[in-house]
C-alpha cells in the first residue's frame, strides 16, 4: 500500500515522502495518527498545495520539542514498586508508569512517547527513549526501587545487589558480635568460678 507521509517517520522516510507500507500498518498506526495519508492524486494535490504550511507547522512543533527535550533529557524518575529480596520486580514497570512520573514531576509527556526497549522486571537504574517530535528524542532514567531512601541508595550509585551484600554483612558482623559478647561474658563466669572451687578445697583440709 502506498502513503504519503506527513512527516518524517523513523526508519520509514521523510516528510512529503511516498513509501510503501503494510495495509494493516497503515490503518492501524499512520492514518489515524496523522502521520500519513494514502497517496491517492487528490491527496499528492492536497499535500503539495499545504506543503509549505506542514513544513512551518514542523518546524514549529520541533523546536518546541527541542525546548522540552533540553529540560526533560537525562532526568531521573523514582518508580516505586514492590519486589523480591534478590531485587525481582512483582510485574513490570511500562511506558505508562514512565509516563505518569514524568507527568507528576511536571513534564508533560504521553506514554505513546516513551519507548522502553528492555522490559524493566528488576529494581535498579533502567533508560527509556522519549520521542517528542519525529527528529527530536531524548533519554530519561528511571530509578525504580522499594522505598524513596532506597531510591536515594541506587541515585548514589549502588545497586540492589551491593545494598543486599552490606545488609547480609552488617547482620553477619552483629552475630559475630553478639556470640563475643556471649563467648566473654562465659569466659569472665569461668574465671569467676576459680577461686570458689579453690576455697572449698581449703575448707576440705
Amino acid at each position: 500500500m502506498q502513503v504519503i507521509l506527513l512527516e518524517r517517520v523513523a526508519k520509514l522516510g521523510q516528510m512529503g515522502e511516498i513509501v510503501d507500507v503494510k495495509p494493516g500498518f497503515a490503518r492501524n498506526y499512520l492514518l489515524p495518527q496523522g502521520k500519513a495519508q494514502t497517496a491517492s492524486d487528490a491527496n499528492i494535490a492536497a499535500f503539495e498545495a499545504q506543503k509549505a504550511q506542514l513544513e512551518a507547522r514542523n518546524l514549529e512543533t520541533k523546536k518546541e520539542a527541542e525546548a522540552l527535550g533540553e529540560k526533560l533529557g537525562g532526568q531521573q524518575f523514582v518508580v516505586i514498586r514492590s519486589a523480591s529480596d534478590g531485587g525481582n520486580l512483582y510485574g513490570s514497570v511500562s511506558n505508562r508508569d514512565a509516563a505518569e512520573v514524568a507527568t507528576a514531576e511536571g513534564f508533560s509527556v504521553d506514554r505513546k512517547q516513551i519507548i522502553i526497549r528492555e522490559p524493566i522486571k528488576a529494581l535498579g537504574l533502567h533508560e527509556a527513549e522519549v520521542h517528542l517530535h519525529p527528529e527530536v528524542m531524548v533519554t530519561i532514567e528511571l530509578n525504580v526501587a522499594r522505598s524513596p531512601e532506597e531510591a536515594e541508595l541506587q541515585a548514589s550509585g549502588k545497586s540492589i545487589q551491593e545494598l543486599a551484600a552490606e545488609e547480609e554483612a552488617a547482620a553477619e558482623f552483629e552475630i559475630s558480635e553478639l556470640f563475643d559478647d556471649i563467648g566473654s561474658a562465659a569466659s569472665d563466669d569461668d574465671e569467676g568460678d576459680a577461686p570458689v572451687a579453690a576455697s572449698d578445697e581449703d575448707s576440705n583440709a
